[in-house]
């Protein structure tokens, strides 16, 4: 490829040597450089791609791209950027051709319904024909091909990538979760979305490594509504306006308020045979009912956000009802179906602000008893032990606290601390550290009526111990508790 074809949308300083030249790949891992790569260096948290340029000119790079003064040999071509990341997106884009410009792009941020929100996009675009893949924080999918995902929002090498395999596979449009990590690295610099989606906003990823404030985790979201065509936006939070500033897209609302674009109205949160759902009425830019089997006022935001992203695309109101219906997200107030007489769910629910928010949604429906089962894990800040313990407590009438993830740490040790705060509320409570014999006293223990709630694994399917991964599945743990009850203990369920 010639390097000139790379740089066509790229501000740059030629410092040494040529651009008149081919390369033969785009680098920004050293171990993956070879004969006339061109190589990126990026500076990371651990490490400095600044620092390998002398190891990949000797592997056989040509090309280097720097924003820091470098020193190369003659033959080597030198050129000097403002952002190494914002060039490797620009860089990524070209070398894949420009694959973003062949596909509907939709970009989804805000604290939280990202994952969810673009699986209901994605379903709805698929049952009505149109190839979509997803790229999130669970996996990325492109046609039959499921990537299991390391960041919500992958680096820009890899988001041209998988837009590239998309157009191969015949998809014409993309959904995907944008975070604000993604934005503030240039993840997804060097194209424009079609639309552009923002959730909502709080306080969350705030800390070393990641935003310096919350004014800062704004700014970084709004980046999005200066890249994009048509912003699509929940007019409720409190923080939309804050975050839109400076916007350059059309823009268009949704929300509960009377002022939103499309709105949700008679919203009634239904249980029927232990199925939780929500039903409400779309108003506004469209006009239907709306039955969707996931529990919670946040699965109104979530669908109608889908809804005012897929009417777009001038799918038929009927199929846009008929897949919501259907439609649910692994590890996301997963129902599992084991008894008509109570509600099983599994959630990824992992810190004290998640655990929240899903216990106080189920708690909106009213159960014979709140459970819930969770875990933390190992080598991660004892306050957050303390603080789900005491929000389970608070919130569920029964806590039932087990293992998850101990990694280097002592299993019973995390559960002590954890018992800590579970004292501090008011619900009963047991310790059960074996997760299999904790689920499995769950099903047993049941009540007519009762809302179960499996929290923190969600879509993990791995309990990390001594720095090791052992498989395991919280719904093949239910399976396997089911297959080994007694006719008697199944005959009561």
């Amino acid at each position: 490829m010639k390097l000139t074809k790379l740089l066509e949308r790229l501000t740059y300083q030629c410092k040494e040597g040529t651009v008149d030249r081919e390369i033969s790949t785009l680098c920004y891992d050293s171990r993956k450089v070879e004969k006339d790569s061109i190589f990126v260096c990026i500076t990371g948290v651990v490490s400095d791609g600044h620092s390998f340029v002398n190891e990949v000119i000797a592997k056989g790079s040509t090309v280097i791209v720097a924003e820091k003064e470098v020193s190369v040999p003659d033959g080597v071509t030198l050129l000097l950027v403002s952002n190494t990341r914002e060039a490797l997106a620009y860089l990524s884009a070209a070398y894949f051709d420009y694959p973003a410009e062949k596909l509907k792009t939709i970009g989804i941020t805000g604290t939280k319904g990202k994952t969810t929100t673009t699986y209901m996009v994605h379903s709805i675009l698929s049952e009505a024909g149109i190839k979509t893949g997803l790229i999130g924080t669970i996996e990325t999918m492109i046609g039959d091909t499921v990537i299991p995902a390391n960041n919500t929002t992958p680096e820009s090498y890899l988001v041209q990538q998988y837009f590239a395999k998309m157009v191969e596979d015949g998809c014409t449009c993309v959904v995907m979760e944008v975070s604000s990590q993604g934005l503030m690295l240039h993840r997804v610099s060097g194209f424009t979305f079609d639309i552009g989606v923002f959730t909502n906003m709080e306080p969350d990823h705030i800390g070393p490594g990641e935003h310096g404030s919350f004014e800062e985790y704004m700014a970084c979201k709004g980046l999005l509504f200066k890249q994009c065509k048509v912003g699509i936006a929940n007019v409720d939070d409190k923080h939309m306006e804050q975050v839109l500033s400076g916007h350059t897209c059309t823009l268009e609302t949704y929300g509960l308020s009377e002022k939103a674009d499309l709105r949700a109205v008679d919203i009634d949160l239904h249980s029927k045979l232990g199925n939780l759902m929500v039903l409400y009425k779309v108003k506004g830019l469209c006009d239907f009912p709306v039955q969707v089997n996931i529990p919670g006022k946040f699965t109104v935001y979530n669908s109608l956000t889908a809804i005012a992203i897929c009417r777009h695309f001038n799918i038929s109101t009927e199929r846009i009802k008929e897949v919501l219906t259907k439609v649910k997200v692994k590890g996301r107030v997963e129902p599992v179906e084991v008894s008509k007489k109570f509600t099983m769910m599994i959630d990824y629910a992992h810190n004290a602000m998640s655990l929240q928010s899903v216990l106080s949604t189920l708690r909106e429906y009213e159960p014979k008893r709140l459970v819930c089962l969770f875990g933390c894990g190992g080598n991660r800040s004892k306050d957050r032990r303390f603080e789900m313990g005491e929000i389970s407590s608070n919130l569920a009438d029964y806590t039932i606290v087990t293992s998850d993830n101990p990694r280097f740490e002592e299993p019973q040790d995390i559960l002590n601390d954890i018992v800590v705060g579970v004292k501090r509320g008011k619900g009963d409570y047991i310790a059960i550290l074996d997760r299999k014999e904790a689920i499995r006293h769950s099903i047993l223990t049941a009540k007519e009526g009762d809302i179960i709630l499996i929290a923190g694994k969600g879509h993990e399917n791995y309990q990390e111990i001594r720095g090791v991964k052992h498989h395991m599945d919280d719904r093949e743990l239910i399976q396997e508790i089911v297959a080994e009850m007694t006719l008697e203990q199944r005959n009561a369920l």
